[in-house]
């Protein structure tokens, strides 16, 4: 099962509707957002895209009613408070977006975390736990709108990135 990874969009339409596109080129039926939408408008591309969603929020969601609100009514997606702990293709999966909000052992206790919070790519093992952060789906701090795709059952993690001069801040 192939899933998009993304965080950090802060309201940047253009390059998460690209990013959402590559996704779906690349055989993504459902995306996991680690916060940090900023506001409800900030889902349509995922609305548009008829693509399965389940996030956090982030620290810079204000309308966390509206996201709720816009998510279920447009499109089904679901979106906690973070952390949130569940089970996806039977893997262990934690989505957060600040990392640092959780303790070692909670990341331990995962076969997969994703997050947000830094804009950074990374991709790293810590024991059998594999911790991706899809970078910034904005592009605002770094000046690279960026993703990522996870195979669930190789683990693989593909990162994709926004490159051009229309990309750049």
């Amino acid at each position: 099962m192939r899933v998009g990874l993304i965080a950090d969009t802060h309201d940047r339409l253009p390059a998460v509707a690209e990013l959402v596109r590559q996704m779906q080129a690349a055989g993504v039926g459902m995306v996991l957002h680690a916060g940090d939408y900023c506001a409800p408008f900030a889902l349509r591309a995922f609305e548009d895209a008829h693509l399965s969603l389940a996030g956090v929020f982030g620290k810079n969601d204000g309308d966390r009613q509206g996201l709720i609100s816009r998510a279920q009514a447009a499109f089904g997606a679901e979106l906690f408070e973070s952390p949130h702990s569940f089970e996806m293709g039977g893997h262990r999966v934690l989505l957060v977006h600040d990392i640092g909000d959780v303790s070692k052992r909670s990341i331990a206790s995962h076969e997969i975390v994703v997050h947000g919070h830094t804009h950074q790519q990374e991709m790293k093992t810590r024991g059998d736990t594999l911790i991706v952060n899809p970078g910034e789906g904005c592009g605002w701090l770094y000046g690279t709108p960026s993703a990522a795709i996870l195979d669930l059952d190789s683990r693989n993690v593909e990162f994709l990135t926004l490159t051009g001069p229309e990309w750049k801040t």
